[in-house]
């Protein structure tokens, strides 16, 4: 039996006795709810759906039950010069699924008017709610994020058995906890792992999305991916938090797979364009493109704000996870007059009672007028710093007139952050992620390699702020090898003693490579993956031993803006203080950053010395007076009160007691 109910949540809803659709389609002439067997395969139903006031489109199934299989088809006007793409041929997923019976493939008939798609379109999966704990977040502003792409983190590595590799559920693996504790992470930021669709150029090359960024179904989890569904999740998490380490989800609510007027109708195009998509004004069939990526999603209507709302709401009710990354959050700021950082989407999430004491992350930027807006969104957002990023590249590159640039980033960007009255720095300090060079890349490249991406080398930012120290990608040459691996260690130096919240991107610890690819969303293959046998540990453990360091010293992992009054001095390797003609020197490459702190080992205040040399050369050093017995090197067995620091080295020196 069926009957219209008459109010409930949208997405399909367990009840006593059956199961509440409802599906938002303003347009719509009518939508059915289509029935499918327990493969998928086969529909055995389709039932109206009745329109409320709202314009939402509801029925009750009576018999229906956790793991029922369906979808929706909507019908009426199909003019996509105005914006209308109603195709009952269209079998679409409710964008309020949480899990999908299979992946998305991309297929022609998917932008085929008329074109039946019931046998290729994933069927949504009826879950049952399985809420977890809601526990306060572990990670804290100025702890460590890890940046984890699952498939390519876990492929590869020997004690994962593989039916597990490639699966958030193998991030819970003994040896993984153990590399991650090593390190000292504090959250690992998972890059999407909600379901997407493959970009339609890529499998004519025979190639597949391996990031995630082009999804369909914002909260539904990627059967590849989370084949376990939510309950792999929530133990995933789980297991994390049992070692304290927190769970970050990077998430996309800026642009969908369905991408630009020759795109895929797979949901929210089918069901209603013109409310789920932007559009220019006064021309209903054009999109806007603000993402760069076809499309952008209307973060200011009314249903879709609840729709961001909702599947952040339910990946903390249902998963525990600490918070998340937002993929091109200028998006969620937009409004009919541009970005507003008081913009109605993003004041709802800063006081959502579940959602205000999660970590939020913005990526503080998209193509669209206006759209690079670091610095400007609102408390408690942390943001993605790219200025950190390209000065920390240029200072050790050996570009002329960076010191000031560098120290100032790496003091906390208080030149960004202090805006408004701000008195600590939202900063999260980065060298690379996911899109660009790895950090080994970075040493041993002057231009991206992107050959493999099939486009020509078009792809792909040009500008890095790279060098090869002698040799372009893979060489055999001791020296330059030597130099390259001393280049990562003082990057990595710098961002592990930075101000501010810091992320490494996984297998950068390591000297991980992908061939100079500095675009690799589609190389889902040994190019990405990583080769754990070939990791550097050497350089694991420098990366272990900054990680605990930072730990060790509460000040370094401080938020408050590191301002020279009394918490630091900025002096010469000579010991004396910086002038205004020695921070302004062309090519001034050398300094020494003396702190005040606690020490967690000795159980006392500090003073901790921090030098860089960027030069080429040895440089003569000389530490203050000790006020107690010696410096001590933390990251070598050298501890000279005077004598050389290395040429493109960071040392750190703390007075023993």
């Amino acid at each position: 039996m069926t009957v219209t109910a008459p109010s409930f949540a949208p997405g399909a809803t367990l009840s006593g006795d059956g199961v509440e659709f409802a599906v938002y389609s303003r347009d719509a002439a009518r939508v059915q709810l289509c029935l499918f067997d327990s493969a998928g395969d086969k529909e055995l139903a389709r039932l109206a759906m009745g329109r409320d006031e709202t314009g939402f489109h509801r029925v009750f199934v009576e018999g229906a039950a956790a793991g029922t299989r369906y979808g929706f088809r909507a019908d009426g006007v199909y003019s996509p010069d105005h914006g209308l793409w109603f195709d009952p041929a269209k079998l679409l997923v409710d964008p309020y699924a949480k899990e999908l019976d299979r992946r998305f493939v991309h297929d022609g008939r998917l932008a085929l008017f008329g074109a039946e798609t019931a046998d290729i379109a994933p069927k949504a999966i009826v879950t049952r709610d399985n809420p977890v704990e809601v526990k306060p977040p572990l990670f804290r502003p100025g702890g460590f994020v890890y940046e984890v792409a699952v498939r390519a983190f876990t492929m590869l590595h020997p004690d994962v058995p593989e039916k597990m590799r490639g699966t958030v559920g193998a991030l819970a693996h003994p040896a993984l906890l153990a590399h991650l504790k090593r390190l000292g992470v504090d959250a690992v930021e998972l890059m999407p792992i909600t379901a997407w669709i493959d970009e339609r150029h890529l499998p004519p090359l025979g190639l597949f999305n391996s990031w995630g960024y082009n999804p369909i179904a914002l909260m539904a989890l990627d059967p590849r991916l989370v084949p376990g569904g939510w309950r792999e999740l929530a133990d995933t998490v789980a297991a994390l938090r049992a070692e304290g380490i927190g769970t970050i989800l990077d998430l996309v609510f800026n642009h969908s797979g369905e991408s630009d007027r020759h795109g895929a109708t797979l949901s929210m195009r089918g069901l209603d364009n013109l409310t789920y998509y932007r559009h220019v004004p006064g021309q209903p069939g054009e999109l806007i493109n603000d993402t760069g990526c076809g499309n952008t999603i209307a973060g200011e209507h009314p249903v879709v704000r609840q729709l961001v709302l909702d599947s952040l709401r339910h990946f903390v009710r249902h998963a525990g996870v600490d918070g998340f990354r937002f993929d091109l959050a200028t998006i969620l700021g937009r409004e009919a007059d541009g970005f507003s950082a008081r913009a109605a989407l993003l004041s709802e999430i800063c006081a959502d009672p579940l959602l205000k004491d999660r970590v939020l992350i913005a990526e503080p930027w998209d193509i669209g007028p206006g759209g690079y807006q670091l610095g400007n969104f609102p408390k408690p957002f942390l943001e993605w710093n790219d200025r950190f990023r390209d000065d920390a590249r240029m200072f050790w590159r050996g570009d002329s007139h960076r010191l000031g640039s560098f120290v100032t980033a790496f003091a906390g960007s208080a030149d960004i952050f202090s805006r408004n009255g701000g008195t600590e720095t939202r900063t999260v300090n980065f060298l690379a992620a996911h899109d660009g060079f790895t950090l080994a890349d970075l040493v041993s490249h002057t231009v991206k390699h992107n050959g493999a991406n099939g486009e020509d080398n078009r792809d792909g930012h040009n500008e890095n702020h790279s060098w090869n120290n002698g040799a372009e990608g893979a060489t055999t040459d001791g020296a330059v090898l030597v130099a390259r691996r001393a280049d990562i260690k003082a990057l990595l130096a710098s961002l592990f003693l930075s101000r501010g919240t810091i992320m490494l991107t996984a297998g950068d610890e390591g000297g991980r490579s992908q061939q100079g690819n500095n675009n690799a969303y589609c190389q889902d293959n040994a190019i990405t993956w990583m080769h754990w046998d070939r990791l550097d540990d050497g350089l694991i453990e420098h990366t272990a031993m900054l990680s605990a360091i930072r730990k060790r010293f509460p000040a370094l992992g401080e938020t408050a803006f590191l301002s020279g009054a009394g918490d630091v001095e900025w002096l010469t390797l000579a010991g004396t203080p910086m002038t205004v003609a020695d921070w302004e020197a062309p090519f001034a490459g050398t300094l020494l950053a003396l702190l005040v702190t606690p020490d967690l080992q000795q159980k006392r205040s500090v003073r901790l010395a921090i030098a860089l040399n960027r030069t080429h050369g040895e440089q003569a050093l000389a530490l203050p007076a000790p006020e107690t017995r010696e410096w001590v090197s933390l990251l070598t067995a050298n501890h000279p009160a005077t004598g050389l620091l290395r040429a493109r080295s960071v040392e750190i020196f703390v007075e023993s007691h």
